[in-house]
């Protein structure tokens, strides 16, 4: 979900000064893990991290001497060293006494190195606390003594088990302020295995410790004699990192084809997870076309292996099209290819999630256009049951359909969450708005088929000696949309056309009486009618559709259910004053008031259509002579 930090083995370690604790042992090579600390607001986990580099002796003098003046202007323990400040490095955070984004940390011990992100504990924040997780081995979440087990804790605790951290340290934090009661901490175990039992966790290590005053981070604690298990520092040390990546399958999808000169032709990517060497048999998906590896060529000359996260170029022993996204795999143990996915979403947008919206999937160097096709529920992160929804709101989790513009290589992430991670960005302001993880290919997709009959959409069409299409009208309440595609099918009809009109309020009265007129609404009334267009022209009809539809993404999403040459986009531009004017149904009238809500034009959005086929001045020219052009514009394009 986001590009994993450097590896801090190729630096100056941490870029703090070298302590005792920074120099391995001669001629062992010191392996790395990367954690996380998460938890609520407050919780203590920049002052953990902080503890961990005051303790562990990775503070340079002169920060020291900073971390000292910035207590005492910003800190929190009376001038003393607040070592939190180590960690919220920003002003903002510093004034807020909260963290706002994910800071990463590299530190050193004898027996290993580290990568630690320290993720945002307010709500508001989550969606950074999911991106910190992403690229981690495992997580401390943190619990105040005081407070036990609340909300964020489990929707933490929930983030991470769907990401695929079987390991979490559960560490009680602010013990001093509990007295170091055993039964308080105790208690608190109790709480979160009885929850953890419900998630995709395998090991929760639960650690006792007081970040402020150093009780069992870095070494055993003599206030807690009770607890026999080892210091925070000390289980990090000795945590066996999973190592999934180079165990997972060979996956190297292309990010770039090299064409240095007419006589190379190799293609440049960084190897996902898995190895590869020369002479395997390999498979190019999506087309399914098979070859050899050929060379591994590096910018050091070429090698005969290659290993998870290395960046090579490789050449086939044939010549195969191959563009970028594409994935090579081994021929024995493909990647699998789909157009409809199911997947967990953690929606991470400030607007809701809609249902038949469109939005642009990432994943993988792959780049799809995805619609949110069902939602098949959402998750209560406090007792982790699944509750039907409509929707799903900033920090939800849930579990969706996609149906995806053309079909893309992916691995489900429970077996590789290389190839299994994507993020979906709204197309009109370019934000990600959520994080998804691919559970796997929507086989129920499978059991349905379109069905071709014997009569077809063409002899349909032969037979009404007409062009079936969609002549779809948009336009402001008011605007003379209807009034004008009504003109239009009696003309039609007059000249012997097979016609039908789909307007806003009649489909309303019964397909579509269920929804109302919020943003999320909006989409479905016109995903709805838009599949009833499509199954009408199928039938050889010329359909009118009459709907305000005033997102541009739902016409898009209209538009791809027809053939190029079937859909006709039919705005009627009329300015808003005039549509004001005419107001024959109260309604503009009743939305200043206030009486009626996220109205177009008032207090909802109308996206003016940039691409429109046919443009109709709706304040300038009657009805009558507007409906004339699109008759014209019709028989031009041979539709009748």
């Amino acid at each position: 979900m986001q590009d994993t930090p450097t590896d801090p083995a190729s630096e100056n370690e941490t870029g703090h000064a070298t302590g005792s604790h920074s120099s391995g042992e001669p001629g062992r090579e010191r392996s790395l893990l990367r954690f996380l600390t998460c938890g609520s607001v407050d919780d203590g986990k920049s002052t953990l991290i902080g503890r961990l580099l005051y303790d562990s002796q990775l503070v340079a003098e002169d920060q020291l001497a900073s971390l000292q003046k910035d207590s005492k202007a910003h800190g929190t323990q009376a001038g003393e060293l607040d070592l939190a400040l180590l960690v919220d490095g920003l002003q903002a955070e510093r004034e807020q006494g909260i963290t706002i984004d994910v800071a990463y940390r590299y530190f050193s011990t004898l027996k290993r190195k580290f990568i630690v992100a320290d993720t945002p504990g307010h709500e508001q924040y989550t969606r950074n606390m999911a991106t910190g997780a992403s690229t981690c081995d495992m997580a401390v979440i943190l619990v105040d003594a005081r407070k036990g087990i609340i909300t964020q804790t489990k929707r933490h605790s929930c983030i991470v088990s769907l990401l695929g951290l079987k390991s979490v340290v559960l560490a009680v934090n602010k013990m001093d302020l509990v007295e170091y009661s055993e039964d308080r901490f105790n208690e608190i175990v109790a709480d979160y295995i009885e929850f953890a039992e419900k998630l995709d966790i395998e090991e929760v290590n639960a650690i006792p410790i007081s970040a402020l005053t150093g009780e069992n981070v870095t070494e055993s604690s003599d206030k807690m004699g009770w607890f026999e298990g080892s210091s925070l520092l000390s289980f990090l040390e000795e945590f066996d990192v999973p190592d999934n990546k180079s165990h997972a399958p060979m996956r190297y999808p292309v990010q770039w084809v090299n064409r240095p000169d007419l006589n190379f032709r190799g293609f440049s990517g960084t190897l996902a997870s898995g190895s590869l060497s020369v002479g395997d048999d390999i498979v190019v998906l999506p087309s399914g076309k098979e070859s050899k590896i050929d060379r591994i060529v590096t910018y050091n000359g070429d090698i005969e292996k290659a290993v998870t996260g290395q960046s090579v170029t490789l050449t086939l022993t044939d010549e195969i099209d191959i563009s970028r996204g594409d994935v090579i795999a081994p021929k024995c143990d493909r990647a699998e290819t789909a157009q409809q996915i199911e997947s967990a979403l953690i929606w991470m947008g400030e607007e809701p999630l809609q249902i038949g919206r469109a939005y642009q999937l990432k994943a993988s160097h792959q780049t799809v256009i995805a619609t949110v096709s069902r939602l098949d529920h959402k998750i209560d992160v406090n007792t982790l049951d699944q509750v039907d929804a409509k929707q799903l709101s900033t920090n939800d989790v849930g579990v969706c359909e996609l149906q995806l513009s053309r079909p893309i290589v992916f691995d489900p992430y429970a077996k590789n969450s290389e190839m299994g991670n994507f993020i979906l960005i709204d197309r009109l302001s370019n934000t990600t708005v959520a994080a998804g993880l691919i559970k796997g290919a929507d086989r129920r997709a499978d059991n349905v088929h379109w069905q071709h009959t014997s009569v077809d959409k063409s002899a349909r069409a032969l037979a009404k000696g007409q062009k079936p299409c969609c002549l779809w009208f948009t336009g402001l309440s008011g605007s003379g949309k209807s009034t004008i595609a009504n003109v239009l099918e009696n003309k039609l009809h007059m000249a012997g056309q097979h016609t039908y009109l789909l307007d806003g309020d009649n489909v309303r009265h019964g397909l579509n009486r269920d929804l109302g007129f919020t943003d999320e609404d909006r989409t479905e009334n016109i995903r709805r009618v838009a599949e009833a267009a499509k199954l009408m022209v199928d039938a050889g009809l010329i359909v009118m559709v009459s709907f305000i539809s005033p997102f541009k993404a739902d016409r898009r999403l209209a538009r791809s259910l027809f053939n190029d040459d079937e859909f006709i986009e039919i705005y009627v531009d009329t300015p808003l004053e005039v549509c004001e004017e005419r107001d024959v149904k109260g309604l503009y009238a009743k939305a200043r008031r206030g009486e009626i809500k996220n109205f177009t034009g008032i207090d909802s959005a109308y996206e003016v259509p940039e691409t429109a086929e046919i443009v109709l001045p709706g304040a300038e020219e009657p009805s009558e002579d507007l409906a004339d052009e699109v008759v014209k514009i019709l028989r031009r394009e041979k539709i009748i």
